[in-house]
């Protein structure tokens, strides 16, 4: 069963990295990653109950962590330019 749900995972990996290549906005393609490291977590405690590893799924919160912090900081980079300064007209206050 948990061979099903690692396969199942692999498949819907596959379909965010599909939408992460063809996104037609950055915030798609930041989803479509952001849902691909959170599949790889859970591939990950999957794949640690299986081998009887429970240590990994020290590694897969970790794993969460870093997934995080990388989304929020892609996010404010595509937001603001040097993740700090505005883009755009607007920046300056002129509309």
């Amino acid at each position: 069963m948990f061979a099903a749900a690692a396969v199942a995972l692999l498949v819907t990996m596959a379909m965010a990295l599909v939408r992460a290549l063809l996104g037609p906005s950055i915030y798609d393609r930041i989803l479509a990653v952001n849902a691909f490291g959170t599949k790889t977590l859970l591939l990950i405690a999957v794949l640690g109950f299986l081998a009887e590893r429970p240590d990994f799924l020290d590694i897969a919160l970790v794993y969460a962590l870093i997934n995080f912090i990388g989304t929020v900081a892609v996010t404010k980079y595509s937001e603001y330019s040097h993740l700090g300064h505005p883009v755009g007209d607007d920046a300056r206050g002129e509309l």
